[in-house]
């Protein structure tokens, strides 16, 4: 079968750990598949959400800093993160959102009703309405009906000043084809189930923003496996950019490099996935590091504050 390509995951600055979990879990019913650690600064936590299977495609990630200032979103960013819902969900989220006193506005995205509105932290989401649910992860609890639940990334979008060259990335590499335009912005798709889409907006100057808590660290792409991964970095590497070596995150693996617009992107493989230590039904459950960290567990248990989620409604 033919590998899709499209987002693997989007990383994302944060406050509060606790107002985090509860935000996303809580309030926008995804689920918490992996509760870790930041593998370059292991007193940081690093929370994934994602939909109920756990699926490659869904997972948005976040680096809790309590202390961090509240950042500005500017060009060379990814400024917008877009999660799909099966349409015929519009009334469920309007009242969902409301009565949770999350503001927001009734926007058109390229021919979709969408609902935007921000994070505790600042991060612009989109609710975008869009194809059918999932079936029904059994075994799993479900805080929003599995009818109306978050099936994953609709897309991102990311402000730029220059196109063509971001855009010639994404085509040769993750197959990526242009599918809309309007105005300032221009709409890419691929042939994934979810994370499917990527707008680029052109910035008519550069107006940079402020790093803190609600900015995306990175976008990252699907690879199929380690292999498929080693002959994207090769490609990368001949573009004359500068990947760096394959680098090992336990549940996939990953390569990173900064695109000339500015984004770090990074490149992680499906393989071997979010169930390579822990039981699929007890996923986020516990305080998962990679074997690497293990031996620092209790040090690291006592500088993180503790994080408590609801699994169901």
């Amino acid at each position: 079968m033919k590998h899709h390509k499209g987002i693997h995951h989007i990383t994302v600055l944060a406050g509060d750990a606790q107002r985090n979990a509860e935000f996303y879990t809580e309030k926008l019913g995804m689920r918490l598949v992996k509760k870790s650690v930041n593998q370059d600064d292991p007193g940081t936590y690093h929370l994934f959400y994602g939909n109920q299977a756990a699926e490659p495609g869904s997972s948005l990630t976040f680096f809790p800093w309590p202390n961090a200032q509240k950042g500005e979103a500017g060009v060379g960013e990814v400024v917008n993160v877009g999660l799909q819902v099966p349409e015929g969900s519009e009334d469920y989220w309007e009242i969902r959102l409301s009565e949770n006193d999350i503001s927001y506005e009734v926007v058109d995205v390229f021919g979709r009703k969408a609902l935007r509105f921000e994070d505790p932290d600042g991060l612009e989401l989109d609710i975008v309405f869009e194809g059918n649910a999932k079936p029904k992860v059994e075994d799993v609890n479900y805080i929003v009906p599995s009818e109306h639940t978050i099936q994953g990334f609709w897309g991102a979008r990311m402000l730029l000043t220059e196109k063509e060259n971001t855009e010639m990335l994404l085509g040769d590499l993750f197959g990526f084809k242009e599918a809309g335009s309007k105005g300032t912005k221009t709409l890419y798709e691929t042939d994934a189930p979810v994370g499917r889409y990527v707008i680029i907006e052109k910035a008519d100057q550069p107006k940079y923003g402020k790093n803190g808590r609600g900015i995306v660290h990175h976008i990252a792409y699907r690879a199929e496996n380690k292999e498929e991964l080693d002959q994207l970095r090769q490609k990368v590497g001949k573009k004359g950019l500068d990947p760096t070596q394959i680098i090992d995150r336990h549940w996939f693996n990953s390569v990173y490099y900064r695109i000339p617009a500015g984004v770090l992107f990074e490149m992680a493989s499906d393989d071997p996935g979010y169930t390579v230590d822990e039981e699929f039904e007890h996923l986020g459950e516990k305080l998962i590091l990679p074997p690497w960290l293990e031996s620092k567990r209790d040090r690291i248990e006592q500088m993180l504050p503790e994080i408590k989620v609801a699994t169901k409604a």
